[in-house]
């Protein structure tokens, strides 16, 4: 495998498991099983694991806890459910306070069976999410490859919701660390909350082979085209996925007496994006996050 040269960390939480499945995840670690003789490490925090093994299912006290561990793991990541319990809650899963298996809040890649699951269906279910890592990779240097010819921009359905709200919680989370105000996390709609704007506002999605590269939302406002929230998976910034979503919003509103793009923060290199595409800054407030204006005449 050309990517996995060096050794992929593990990163093991408990969610609300029964300890069983965790003793047998400890049980890999022992000189009996080893699992570090496949270069496998274990590491506690997220920002440097490549897998995260999940025992027990997602109940509602811990739920933004396993988000925010997933949200913080460098890509390409893959998510492991450890045992039963973690697929589908087992018969815990009528307990009031379950939200159910893994797969309710994360997109799992590999479900390892067992109550409680041997080390050796452990360590298979392991070596298993390394090819998926493997093959995370290469669809990335695939679709990377083939931008920005092969970007189809259009307006977003109603099942890609759930794909919109990641992306811009992800530009959320960016511009929080920016300032420093994590309140524009909490800000950040859910799929339900982008549901509910999708009956007055077009959101428009750039794609490659159906994976969603970038979001945008577009609106009429006194004969201006405002697009604004223009998120773009940080895996393919700066690669025509901006500029893609730029050009579909004056597609979908060609009578547009101007175009109008507003941002809550803008860098020297955005602005220098920007103005390739002829868009010139007209407008700074004061107020932090900073909110910047561009405007394209027709």
């Amino acid at each position: 495998m050309s990517f996995l040269k060096r050794s992929p960390w593990v990163l093991h939480y408990d969610a609300s498991s029964c300890n069983g499945c965790d003793i047998e995840v400890l049980a890999c670690l022992t000189p009996l099983y080893d699992l570090e003789r496949f270069g496998i490490l274990n590491t506690g925090n997220p920002k440097h694991a490549d897998l995260l093994l999940i025992t027990g299912g997602v109940n509602e006290q811990n739920r933004d806890v396993v988000r925010t561990i997933y949200e913080q793991m460098p890509w390409p990541k893959a998510v492991v459910a450890v045992g039963v319990c973690a697929a589908c809650g087992n018969f815990f899963r009528f307990s009031y306070n379950l939200s159910g298996g893994v797969h309710e809040l994360l997109p799992v890649d590999v479900y390892v069976p067992g109550c409680a699951a041997r080390p050796e269906a452990i360590i298979d279910g392991v070596s298993r999410a390394l090819e998926v890592l493997e093959e995370k990779y290469q669809t990335r240097r695939r679709i990377a490859a083939r931008l920005p010819e092969a970007l189809e921009v259009g307006r977003a359905d109603r099942e890609d919701a759930e794909r919109i709200a990641e992306l811009e919680l992800h530009e959320n989370r960016y511009e929080a660390e920016i300032y420093g105000d994590y309140g524009l996390v909490a800000a950040a709609l859910s799929p339900d909350g982008i549901l509910e704007r999708m009956d007055d506002t077009v959101f428009l999605k750039a794609a490659v082979d159906g994976v969603i590269l970038g979001t945008g939302r577009v609106e009429m406002r006194e004969g201006e085209c405002v697009a604004s929230r223009l998120s773009v998976d940080s895996r393919f910034r700066h690669r025509g996925v901006q500029a893609g979503l730029l050009a579909g919003a004056e597609r979908a509103f060609p009578d547009a007496r101007c175009y109008v793009v507003e941002l809550r923060h803008a860098g020297r290199n955005a602005l220098r994006d920007f103005r390739k595409h002829d868009y010139v800054p007209v407008q700074a407030s004061e107020a932090v996050p900073q909110p910047v204006r561009l405007e394209k005449k027709r």
